[in-house]
């Protein structure tokens, strides 16, 4: 595939560039601490439709609102409860993203309820960006829609190639998208497991309620990532709860395996990829691990299942969604 992307350091040079690019209404991918975003200014129509065209994104599927502060947040929240504040304080500029009661004047931004997601990035060029731009970014993950998060710029390109600007600020350290909580519930409502774990989270919130009911494709949601297939590689996808049991004969060739250091011995594989079992490490390396197989050609991936622990629910959460 032809790539018409420019990656470009995130120097000054670099960031002009970029908030030229903003400020005439088109795209720029930067990195984030979790996976790399495609920005457009939040309030401009046709900078978020560019965002989902590009990305052939579901118009159901809403976007998290980054912004340089939390008084920027606050200006886009109708409410902005004390919850929210002790959580800023704890976690902002970090991996949370914190969903709140839009502003009345942001009618176009945002869930299709009166909602919106917000959270302040911790990488210096995602700040930098939102400093020098002025502006509120919509920034989804920079890849199309339901395959691997990119966590480097070269992902970037190689999954969305029209992207005018890529500003390479190298791997991203968490590598797995933020922790949405849902702060209009009387008791705060995890929406998509992420970087934070809950127990971390607890320590601020106290009690967090888990949704009951999986939300289904097609219909209004507060948060992305909340699709049944997403986060998915080219090649076949299975989870497995113990790969010494795969019956790989009907599964396309060559394959490959992912698992972790102390999990059961896998079979023989043409291509292994051994990620740490520690979960916040794991957490950071696996789409880069899915991008090497399906680099690789990798036509099948047999995946080791996880343990069951609380500090896995991330991981479980991407790899189920990947594999459904």
């Amino acid at each position: 595939m032809t790539s018409f992307s420019t990656i470009a350091q995130p120097d000054a040079e670099g960031l002009r560039r970029a908030v030229e690019i903003l400020r005439a209404d088109s795209v720029v991918a930067f990195p984030t601490e979790t996976v790399y975003g495609l920005g457009a200014n939040a309030f401009a129509e046709q900078a978020v439709a560019e965002i989902y065209r590009l990305k052939n994104r579901p118009s159901w599927n809403p976007l998290i609102v980054h912004v340089a502060t939390v008084a920027a947040a606050r200006d886009l929240a109708a409410a902005w409860p004390e919850v929210a504040d002790r959580l800023a304080a704890a976690f902002w500029p970090g991996p949370l993203t914190l969903v709140v009661r839009r502003a009345a004047h942001l009618a176009g931004v945002g869930a299709d309820n009166d909602t919106i997601a917000i959270r302040i990035p911790a990488h210096d060029v995602a700040l930098a960006l939102l400093e020098a731009s002025g502006l509120p970014l919509a920034a989804p993950s920079a890849n199309r829609s339901e395959s691997i998060s990119p966590t480097t710029a070269e992902h970037v390109v190689r999954s969305l190639p029209d992207v005018p600007l890529v500003l390479d600020g190298g791997p991203c350290s968490w590598g797995i998208e933020s922790t949405v909580l849902d702060l209009t519930t009387p008791v705060p409502t995890l929406l998509r497991p992420g970087a934070l774990p809950l127990r971390t989270l607890r320590d601020v919130t106290g009690s967090i309620a888990l949704r009951e009911i999986e939300t289904s494709d097609g219909t209004a949601r507060s948060s992305p990532g909340m699709s049944r297939r997403h986060y998915a590689p080219r090649a076949k996808t299975l989870l497995m709860r113990d790969l010494r049991e795969a019956d790989r004969s009907g599964l396309p060739a060559p394959s490959a395996i992912l698992t972790y250091e102390g999990a059961p011995p896998p079979p023989y594989g043409e291509m292994v990829e051994v990620l740490s079992a520690d979960p916040r490490e794991y957490a950071a390396d696996l789409y880069a691990a899915l991008h090497r197989l399906d680099d690789a050609g990798a036509a099948s991936i047999l995946i080791q299942e996880p343990p069951r622990a609380e500090d896995w629910l991330a991981v479980r959460d991407r790899l189920s969604r990947a594999a459904a």
